[in-house]
């Protein structure tokens, strides 16, 4: 071998240790006096300043073999994926940094969060429940777990779960009974009969309080059979002349749900019953199926069929069959903030032969938004509209009911503790109907107080 040949081969060799080490060569070059690699930190804190999540990430990807451990670059790493949409090498990034700064809550909410987002609820609820308990401000926690509240939901080990709430309101309803304006005679339709409200039929204002108790769970067979349930009572008292509207309702149900990678298919039993003024109003017995299918942790899509018997015990031709199915897609963002929307028809048919003025087709569209403002505070946006065209004409005014009927609520939403919820909210309703007694207005301010357990 030449002179010239060894000395190029001297040289390589030579090389080798800094070719082998260059990338963290490189990253440790801008280092200070801490360790931390402030030049490709500092660039990354900066590109996800200016949310460029995924500049910031594929600066840190090289890096990760040999910074792995260090908090500094596993908080920025976990923080770019995250955003970045790469939730596996977040939740990765994010476990590193819990496991050196085991007190990190912070850390350990991101962790949640992440796991929440590959559709590890089980990982995710025991992270929630570990950062609820060392004191994360309670929206942290919330944001992992209030869309896993349901009772569809397994507990962080994988068993039986029981969750639920009482809530206590007080609000002002200026159309307690849902009844027309003072003028409708006026609104009646050509060739109508004269006539004249009832005392008391007009809308009524009243001030009421509610109380309300749910209790919902799931008691798991095994990994994929689970028997689920629920059940919520509601007093509602007015005061005033609004005590002939006093109501009470109990609502139950009972099924089993079967659960399949992504899928989830659930049948249930349904049972309610509505007292109003100390007498039973109507009575409902049924079956719900739904189909839900959840892309990942932060998006689902639920499918449904409703059917109904309704029974009116002291008004027996009003008693019906009500057939319902729809879809609503729901998407929480990574801010916290969510946003849904849902389409729905149906049915209700009379039991009784000759009463196609009681029978209607029904059409709606839902949509709602709750953006996150802090660490405490949300607000929410609803709204529904729903349509409905009746069988046969109005025995007295001589025509065919038609209903356009739109709902809204604005509100917001205050989680001053761990465990409790209050949420002021205006509400209003328009039902636009061109048989006059049943076109209506409708305004509510509430404030509920609601403590989950």
């Amino acid at each position: 071998m030449s002179v010239p040949s060894c000395w190029r081969l001297a040289r390589r060799l030579a090389m080798l240790p800094f070719l082998l080490g260059a990338p963290g060569a490189m990253l440790h070059a801008g280092e200070g006096a801490d360790g931390v690699g402030g030049d490709v930190l500092g660039q990354a804190e900066a590109l996800l300043a200016q949310r460029d999540a995924q500049r910031a990430f594929e600066l840190l990807d090289p890096y990760e073999a040999v910074r792995a451990g260090d908090p500094a670059f596993d908080t920025l790493m976990g923080r770019a994926a995250f955003a970045a949409g790469q939730f596996s090498r977040a939740v990765l990034a994010w476990e590193r940094v819990v496991a050196v700064q085991p007190d990190n809550a912070a850390a350990a909410w991101e962790l949640g969060r992440a796991l929440h987002a590959v559709g590890d609820r089980r990982g995710a609820a025991a992270v929630s429940e570990r950062v609820r308990t060392d004191g994360v401000p309670v929206d942290a926690a919330l944001s992992i777990d209030q869309f896993l509240v349901s009772h569809d939901r397994r507990g962080h080990d994988g068993g039986s779960t029981w969750k639920g709430y009482v809530e206590f309101a007080l609000g002002r309803d200026s159309n307690v009974n849902a009844g027309p304006g003072p003028d409708a005679p006026t609104l009646s339709p050509p060739g109508t009969p004269a006539w004249t409200l009832a005392p008391g039929a007009e809308a009524q204002r009243a001030s009421y309080a509610q109380v309300q108790g749910n209790l919902r769970g799931r008691h798991v067979l095994d990994a994929r059979w689970s028997l689920i349930g629920s059940a919520t009572a509601e007093l509602h008292g007015h005061a005033g002349a609004g005590d002939a509207y006093d109501s009470t309702q109990l609502d139950a149900t009972a099924g089993v749900a079967y659960r399949w990678e992504r899928h989830e298919w659930m049948l249930s039993a349904q049972g309610a019953t509505y007292r109003l003024d100390g007498s039973t109003l109507r009575n409902i017995g049924g079956a719900l199926a739904q189909w839900i299918y959840r892309i990942d942790g932060y998006r689902h899509w639920d499918t449904f069929v409703q059917v109904q018997g309704l029974r009116y015990p002291a008004q027996s031709l009003r008693d019906a069959r009500r057939t319902v199915g729809g879809a609503s897609y729901v998407q929480v963002l990574r801010t916290g903030s969510l946003f849904y929307a849902g389409l729905y028809a149906g049915r209700e048919s009379p039991r009784a032969d000759n009463l196609e003025h009681l029978q209607h087709d029904l059409t709606g569209v839902r949509a709602g938004l709750q953006w996150a403002l802090s660490a405490q505070w949300a607000a929410f946006a609803h709204l529904n509209h729903e349509r409905r065209s009746y069988g046969g004409a109005d025995p007295f005014f001589g025509v065919v009911r038609r209903d356009r009927q739109t709902q809204w609520a604005l509100g917001l939403s205050w989680l001053p503790a761990p465990g409790w919820r209050v949420t002021p909210q205006w509400a209003q309703t328009r039902n636009a109907s061109n048989v006059p007694i049943t076109d209506y207005d409708r305004r509510v301010f509430s404030v509920t107080v609601r403590r989950e357990f």
